[in-house]
């Protein structure tokens, strides 16, 4: 090797397995990758609880349309964030070589998906029931003023036959009657367009719930292969306990035959002695 190469790698400042904070890791990719599924969470989190302000809104005196600006803002970044996120929770319950550690983290991360995913379910269908509620106050309230509209016209057009002398007076109620018109058309462009918001929650809804199944799906398939796992490991432990057993009752029967084996010496020792003894005084 080269004092060039040599100086190369002395000067890399950490290992490539080393993660951010210093730590050894047999895996850095799965690492990062889980890192970044996590914080996409917590913005998943967050956006959520946002949502759930601004939702409880709808119908009240705070009612105006920069709020149901923002809830659909939030409504379209939170499902992009959960299809995203969800993609990338089927990526790591599929990820090959994994240790024990990383296994405790696809099931710690798939189990806040879900549980974030319901909670930002149940905040969408509470949306989608104050916006169906909206929409059809407001169906009901324009077409009650088209009803008193066309009423108020029927006796305009009468009052027209009787005072047809009065053109000034006609042109004056004509103005209001085309500002009516007007807001009219607005309220029937509002509700056309709560009514599409409705639509796009409720199949929002449709593909959150396919995507939790998905998930559901691989992290039951994951939990067969954990209690195959945890069984074997069961299987081990009984295992080795059952070796300790026998090693320890092996250590202290080897104990005893040495004991055994000692107090003989010992005994011999003594006869030889005596007998050494004995013919060395006679």
């Amino acid at each position: 090797m080269s004092f060039d190469r040599l100086n190369t790698l002395e000067s890399q400042p950490t290992d490539w397995r080393l993660g951010d904070d210093g730590q050894y890791r047999d895996d850095p990719e799965f690492h990062r990758f889980a890192e970044n599924v996590s914080n996409q969470l917590f913005t998943l989190t967050s956006n959520t609880t946002n949502l759930s302000r601004q939702i409880a809104l709808l119908g009240t005196r705070r009612d105006t349309e920069r709020v149901r600006e923002r809830i659909h803002d939030l409504l379209e970044e939170t499902r992009a964030g959960f299809k995203d996120v969800g993609e990338k929770i089927k990526k790591i319950q599929t990820w090959e070589d994994v240790n024990p550690s990383q296994k405790w983290t696809q099931q710690k991360l798939s189990t806040e998906f879900r549980a974030t995913l319901e909670e930002f379910q149940t905040v969408q269908r509470r949306a989608l029931e104050k916006q169906r509620a909206s929409a059809v106050a407001s169906r009901t309230a324009l077409d009650e003023a088209e009803r008193a509209g066309g009423a108020a016209g029927g006796e305009e057009g009468h009052l027209q036959q009787q005072q047809q002398q009065q053109l000034q007076q006609e042109l004056q109620q004509e103005q209001p009657r085309l500002a009516n018109q007007d807001e009219v058309d607005f309220q029937e462009a509002l509700i056309i367009e709560r009514e599409a918001e409705i639509r796009n929650i409720e199949q929002s809804v449709s593909e959150l719930n396919e995507l939790f199944r998905d998930v559901a799906h691989i992290v039951h398939e994951q939990g067969g292969q954990l209690d195959i796992i945890s069984e074997n490991v069961e299987n081990v432990t009984r295992d080795t306990r059952g070796a300790n057993v026998e090693l320890r009752s092996a250590s202290r029967y080897q104990k005893n035959a040495r004991n055994k084996m000692c107090c003989l010496l010992i005994i011999l020792a003594v006869i030889l002695a005596i007998i050494i003894l004995a013919a060395v005084l006679g």
